[in-house]
């Protein structure tokens, strides 16, 4: 059959992203992105060294941005985003700032980063007191809190998983998990760190349990990156995308630590049917500490 007539594909507008070597989830990515937009994805060159703060040094040098960038220009992006967020906290809100400089001037587009995106996101929603949950090891998770109180934003609670690999294989029951124990003092909202934590499905639930806005570091770098090619982001029931969202039960913050009155309105089995979690005793990297570390939380 002859298809000329329907004059080949729809034009896309692209979106590079820059990714550490060990990011997992492009399909993840994709689900925050309409139907007329390309992600172009390249990562940062394998360096043997496990998550930490060295880690987030070596997948952030101006060098290896710049090599990065100059790849993905091939394909003409009309913004590029480094998705990696301890990459782009490390160096504080000067060196956040340096970054996003060094690849604009790469790439001759506009550039941002995750950690940049994430102050955007906050601010776009009116929080400055936040819960934080991440993969991380303790360090690299008080790096990310004095890269916020750096942008005037204060950690009212966290929880840590502590892991220094494998990260992408973390389970929507241990996020939940740590969410709870994060949300432990009056918080605007929760931010969940780590562009190779899954968050799309787990972000609606939680905030229809905590009754507050719920961030992640991958839906903040779609959100930045589509908005600055002048395109929404699809999220639906998600409060930074969905302005029903917003103004629903994610705005309906309480006195009793972000849970509903009358107590949680969902439970882990009922909101994640599905989920696999790991046998009991098994870590999920295969040799880092348990879920998360309670003894560690609070700022």
């Amino acid at each position: 059959m002859d298809v000329s007539f329907l004059g080949g594909p729809q034009p896309q507008l692209g979106v590079g992203v820059v990714a550490p070597f060990d990011f997992a989830l492009d399909r993840e990515l994709w689900r925050w992105v309409p139907d007329d937009v390309s992600l172009h994805l390249t990562r940062t060159p394998f360096v043997p060294v496990e998550v930490s703060l060295d880690l987030a040094r070596l997948v952030s040098e101006h060098e290896t941005l710049d090599a990065a960038v100059r790849a993905l220009c091939a394909v003409s992006p009309q913004v590029i985003a480094y998705a990696c967020t301890s990459g782009s906290f490390v160096g504080g809100m000067a060196g956040e700032r340096a970054m996003c400089a060094a690849m604009t001037q790469a790439g001759e587009v506009p550039a941002l980063t995750t950690s940049g995106a994430a102050i955007a996101a906050l601010q776009e929603i009116g929080a400055r007191r936040i819960a934080v949950v991440t993969p991380y090891t303790k360090s690299v998770t008080d790096s990310l809190e004095e890269y916020l109180g750096e942008a005037g934003i204060t950690v009212t609670g966290r929880a840590y998983l502590g892991l220094t690999r494998h990260i992408w294989k973390v389970p929507y029951r241990d996020v939940v998990d740590m969410a709870r124990a994060a949300v432990v003092g009056a918080a605007d909202a929760l931010f969940i760190s780590c562009t190779n934590l899954p968050t799309y499905d787990v972000i609606p639930q939680l905030e229809a349990e905590l009754r507050m806005p719920v961030l992640s570091a991958n839906q903040v770098t779609m959100w930045a990156a589509l908005r600055a090619i002048g395109v929404q982001a699809v999220g639906p029931y998600q409060a930074l995308l969905d302005p029903v969202a917003r103004s629903g039960p994610a705005a309906m913050t309480c006195p009793s630590a972000g849970v509903p009155e009358g107590g949680p309105q969902a439970t882990p089995e009922a909101a994640f049917a599905g989920t696999t979690a790991p046998p009991e005793g098994e870590v999920v990297d295969g040799g880092d500490p348990p879920p998360f570390l309670p003894d560690e939380l609070g700022p």
